[in-house]
């Protein structure tokens, strides 16, 4: 028995002296290289993110009787609209050292009356807003330039699915925080989060006061801004999407530029190729955009696209659906020549076409307000029953089961008016939409009659 006990003893001992000395012995080199580490690149980088804090005013909600003049008078309310003081965090990258601009989203600065930007060493400098393009979520500011860090830009078209990145933020005043992950996957869009989709999908987390920060290759290059996460509760869970460096630099010009961006019209109406349509079309492939109606005298009528043809290229970029295709006109400038590869009657042409000035001639429910999600908002056709009874937008598409069609919205409906101010074009509807800072009073015509739809 004591024999049993001694030897256990023993086992124990020696096992105790086995993780000490394993433990002691791990090895700060492998092969005389020390072992691999972020931190040499992060050093150089992370001076190039800034925390972003803004203050500003939005518009109280409020009932929709305070909308009438009347009841105001009545109960003695003041005629002016209550408004708070409201706050927003995120983050920013400098990319340009010696003019001090620095890229961020437009969700960070959109409702903005000062903007204060606080570097790595400490520092807190004011900044002015250079331009700002809501459908893309990107804004430029700009601070003064002394001793400034820049990141470099890399070739976002280059990532592949399974590449190393590493997200940088500088949330809510904390300082840097960095997170790594893979590219999960590349030109995510459809989500419903942006106008203008073309995602890169990370694993990395990007937490809400991460927007606008930088998303790197292991080289230390700028290859997206961070945007958005996809979760119901708000916070990660895995999945993070940035916007590719490329569309980043090419919207940055043009808000440099024009302090907007002025967007590119092809004159074509789209729509995804579906397994039904590509047999019909005797396409093998499945991947495209197919043009559903060409608009008169527009760019695409010019260049002789029909309707029918499927659209498979862009100049070198192959086109998987018609999101592609809206990303590739979209970011180009007025005047651009843009070149396609068109399949019809199972033949391939290339052609030409002389990108035209956009108008706002649509817009996504989802932009305006959330519980507009899943509607599409169009001018009223003239063959609309309404067309010339009322003025306004009409309801093009509601998608199954949306918010749009939770809140009673059907396909041919006619918004005439957004808080009791009347409207007649979509960009008016736009510009009332962006005034309505969460509450929105839509009257709506269907048939022969008109009701009112509130939406908070």
């Amino acid at each position: 028995m004591h024999f049993r006990i001694a030897l256990r003893m023993i086992s124990i001992a020696v096992w105790l002296l086995f993780v000490q000395t394993a433990t002691a012995a791990l090895p700060g080199q492998v092969d005389g290289q020390a072992l691999p580490s972020l931190a040499p690149m992060l050093e150089q980088v992370t001076p190039a993110v800034v925390n972003i804090s803004t203050e500003g005013r939005s518009q109280v909600g409020q009932s929709p009787l305070m909308d009438d003049p009347f009841f105001r008078r009545f109960f003695n309310f003041p005629e002016q609209p209550q408004r708070r003081r409201t706050q927003s965090l995120g983050s920013g990258v400098v990319v340009d050292a010696r003019q001090g601009y620095v890229i961020t989203n437009h969700h960070v600065i959109e409702t903005a009356e000062s903007i204060t930007v606080t570097l790595s060493d400490g520092r807190s400098l004011e900044a002015e807003l250079v331009g700002s393009d809501p459908d893309s979520d990107v804004a430029i500011i700009r601070i003064p330039a002394e001793g400034l860090t820049a990141l470099g830009v890399a070739n976002s078209d280059a990532l592949r699915v399974g590449d190393f990145v590493v997200a940088i933020g500088n949330p809510f005043g904390l300082g840097q925080t960095v997170t790594s992950g893979i590219v999960s996957a590349l030109g995510r869009s459809g989500l419903g989060i942006e106008g203008y989709e073309d995602f890169i999908q990370t694993d990395a987390s990007i937490n809400p006061g991460n927007s606008g920060g930088a998303l790197v290759n292991l080289r230390g290059e700028l290859i997206g801004i961070n945007t958005a996460i996809l979760a119901p509760s708000g916070g990660n869970v895995g999945i993070g999407f940035a916007i590719p460096s490329n569309m980043v630099v090419t919207l940055m010009a043009q808000l440099v530029k024009h302090g907007e961006v002025r967007r590119g019209r092809l004159g074509v109406s789209v729509q995804d190729l579906t397994p039904e349509l590509a047999r019909a079309f005797g396409i093998s492939d499945g991947r495209g955009a197919v043009i559903a109606e060409v608009e008169r005298g527009a760019a695409a009528d010019k260049a002789g696209i029909q309707p029918g043809d499927v659209v498979v290229s862009v100049g070198d970029r192959p086109v998987d659906d018609s999101a592609d295709l809206r990303n590739a006109v979209g970011l180009l400038r007025v005047g651009d020549e843009l070149k396609l590869e068109l399949l019809r009657d199972g033949k391939r042409y290339r052609v030409s076409a002389k990108i035209g000035e956009s108008k706002a001639d649509s817009v996504q429910g989802g932009r305006l307000h959330p519980q507009l999600s899943g509607a599409t908002f169009t001018a009223i056709p003239r063959n609309h029953p309404l067309y010339q009874r009322v003025q306004g937008v009409m309801v093009s598409e509601i998608e199954r089961g949306s918010p749009a069609a939770e809140a009673s919205l059907r396909p041919g409906d006619v918004v005439s008016s957004v808080n009791r101010t009347e409207i007649s074009s979509v960009s008016e509807f736009i510009q009332q939409a962006s005034l309505s800072r969460g509450r929105m009073l839509l009257n709506v015509h269907r048939g022969g009659s008109s009701r009112l739809i509130l939406l908070q």
